[in-house]
C-alpha cells in the first residue's frame, strides 16, 4: 500500500465521557433524561493516543495482510506428478 515512505495518519479523539458537563441520554426504560458525571476520570486522553493509534494501525494493517492472502490463494501447493498408465 506504500512505495516505501512513511505512511501518514490524522486521527480525531473524541471528548472523554467523564467531562462534567451534563448530557443527554435515557434511561433502561427509554425515558430521556440527564446525567452528570462526578469525579474526574480520564481528565486527558491524548497522552494515551499515540499508542492506541499505533495499535490500532497495526491490527489494520495486519488485517488487510490477512485479508490479502486469504483472498488471493497466497499458499503454495506442491501437486504430485502421476504417471500415466496409458
Amino acid at each position: 500500500i506504500s512505495s516505501g515512505q512513511d505512511l501518514v495518519a490524522s486521527i480525531a479523539l473524541k471528548p472523554t465521557s467523564s467531562i462534567r458537563i451534563p448530557g443527554r441520554t435515557v434511561d433502561q426504560s427509554g425515558a430521556a433524561t440527564e446525567i452528570v458525571t462526578k469525579g474526574r476520570h480520564d481528565p486527558c486522553v491524548g497522552l494515551r493516543a499515540t499508542p492506541i493509534a499505533e495499535a490500532m494501525t497495526a491490527i489494520v494493517l495486519l488485517d488487510h495482510v490477512l485479508r490479502h492472502r486469504g483472498q488471493n490463494a497466497d499458499v503454495d501447493c506442491k501437486t504430485p506428478v502421476i504417471k500415466s498408465s496409458i
